[in-house]
């Protein structure tokens, strides 16, 4: 099958790779690692720089863990990374979330970090999932929930560049509210209930150094990003409004009583 588009709206400026690489198996997928093995065989789907990827790896040093992901230049920068690191249990592919180049049954546990609110066919890339999973494998997905945003103080111009992101998204076939969706996607790939579990967990931004970095996030995406000229071209928003978006975020961080919340859902599917 021929890889599909990539949909990401926010592509793989440094802004987005350095945000990404603060993404550790700790901080991101903390509902999966009881159930890791020293031997296990892990796909990391969208794995982005591959911080996620070599914690994975370091946790299973008879096993290996394989990322993929669809930007080559990604992939060049999680090789790199695993490289300084000294891992020899892991490795790095291009490679579609839709159409995946493996056997059946290859994988122990299949782990995907904001991968499925991204993509055009959720049930259809969680069938092709489970068929590379093996009987007593693992499929974890976790997902942001935008909509689930709280924050404070109120600001109109976040309010405004909120609901901008989330049509952006949409018109890429994204679901920006993808937490909630997870458990449906699940059984729409034919995943039994009983076989779900489903939790939550929550990003939450105050201290100054927060606010720096969560803000620093978005402006990133404004200024610098595939993002800006996605929202730009659709006829979202024009470079103005970006702007004005992009100093918003910077009045947020500023605020001594800036905070930041943001729900992930997480579910583990076990076969």
């Amino acid at each position: 099958m021929a890889q599909k588009e990539n949909l990401y709206i926010s592509g793989h400026s440094k802004a987005v790779l350095d945000w990404h690489s603060a993404r550790t198996a700790a901080n991101s997928a903390a509902y999966l690692l009881k159930y890791i093995r020293p031997d296990m065989h892990i796909l990391d789907i969208g794995c982005g720089p591959g911080s996620i990827t070599a914690d994975l790896a370091a946790l299973v040093p008879q096993g290996s863990v394989i990322g993929i992901d669809v930007g080559p230049e990604v992939i060049e920068e999680a090789r790199s990374m695993a490289a300084k690191r000294g891992l020899k249990n892991i490795g790095f592919e291009v490679g579609d979330a839709h159409a995946l180049d493996f056997p059946d049954h290859r994988f122990d546990v299949i782990h995907a970090h904001q991968v499925l609110q991204h993509i055009g066919d959720p049930p259809h890339a969680l069938r092709e999932w489970q068929r590379v999973t093996k009987q007593g494998g693992i499929i974890a997905s976790r997902e942001a929930d935008s909509g689930s945003a709280a924050y404070y103080p109120a600001s109109s111009d976040l309010a405004e560049f909120q609901g901008i992101y989330r049509k952006a998204a949409r018109s890429r076939s994204g679901e920006p509210d993808g937490g909630r969706h997870l458990v449906a996607w699940a059984r729409a790939a034919g995943i039994d209930r009983s076989s779900i579990t489903a939790t939550a967990s929550v990003w939450c931004y105050s201290t100054p150094e927060e606010r720096a970095y969560w803000s620093n996030v978005w402006i990133g995406r404004l200024v610098e990003s595939s993002m800006r000229e996605n929202i730009i071209n659709g006829g979202f928003a024009t470079a103005k409004d970006l702007d004005r978006y992009a100093q918003a975020w910077r009045d947020w961080a500023a605020d001594e009583d800036g905070w930041w919340t943001l729900l992930h859902g997480e579910i583990l599917c076990h076969f």
